[in-house]
């Protein structure tokens, strides 16, 4: 996780890009401001999941959204490498022979579209990871050590945003913002919904995946903040069961909550 000071600053500048739009802070905003901030043309972030149907979230730009469509139709890319393998995926420059020989298909396309560099970072609470951050640049491009931390910051902002908005019945986040709150906040909160995730796999007897999609349907279908679930299974307060709806154990139903 970044620096409390990093992750101060990076929040600001979102949030200045969301009081540009004249609405509240989510997604795009990230990505809007990472593009202002990196020396790269363009930023695009898609939800990602292996136990469901991947989709673009937002773009900056015509060849940002050409990007994400590519890797997620063709399975194969920097994205798709990130989500899949769990770290950064850095490609300064996509002309490299190795690269055309890795992403046979989406290499040249990518070049196609106009992008020269791309660079790949997944959104990850512990061994979850809803999505990946990408942005490219159209000249070949190396993120110096500074670059790349804020880059990481970025992509940790992103991850808390698209975790905390409500989800709708096509899987997309309706917009609701991330709560103010402090990095401190920031950081027990994405300790608590990896917790969270954990006791479900004991619970449920599923892998990460499976349990933290659980968590989420729970959240929507009660109309809860994931944070606030996540909560109430760490304090014991709700149990999930393979064969039946999670139900309280401190005598209030669903609807009190």
């Amino acid at each position: 996780m970044s620096s409390p000071r990093r992750s101060a600053r990076i929040q600001a500048l979102v949030a200045e890009q969301a009081a540009q739009r004249g609405a509240r802070v989510g997604v795009v905003d990230v990505c809007t401001a990472a593009v202002a901030a990196l020396p790269v043309g363009g930023a695009g972030l898609s939800a990602m999941s292996r136990t469901a149907t991947s989709h673009p979230l937002c773009s900056t730009d015509t060849i940002s959204e050409q990007l994400e469509e590519l890797q997620l139709t063709l399975g194969e890319g920097p994205c798709v490498d990130a989500f899949t393998q769990g770290f950064a995926i850095l490609t300064p420059d996509l002309l490299t022979g190795a690269l055309q020989d890795r992403w046979t298909v989406f290499a040249d396309a990518a070049l196609e579209a106009g992008a020269r560099a791309v660079f790949a970072f997944p959104l990850q609470i512990g061994a979850i990871s809803p999505g990946v951050l990408d942005l490219y640049a159209n000249v070949p491009t190396v993120l110096n050590a500074e670059e790349l931390a804020d880059a990481l910051a970025f992509a940790d902002l992103a991850t808390l945003l698209l975790l905390d908005t409500r989800i709708d019945e096509t899987g997309a986040p309706t917009g609701q913002p991330l709560p103010e709150s402090s990095v401190e906040e920031l950081g027990g909160y994405r300790a608590e919904i990896d917790q969270a995730t954990g006791i479900l796999t004991v619970q449920l007897g599923v892998g990460i995946d499976e349990a933290f999609v659980r968590l989420r349907a729970h959240a929507y279908t009660q109309g809860r903040r994931l944070a606030d679930v996540a909560a109430d299974v760490v304090a014991h307060r709700l149990r999930f069961s393979p064969d039946t709806e999670p139900r309280r154990t401190d005598g209030r139903t669903n609807e009190e909550t």
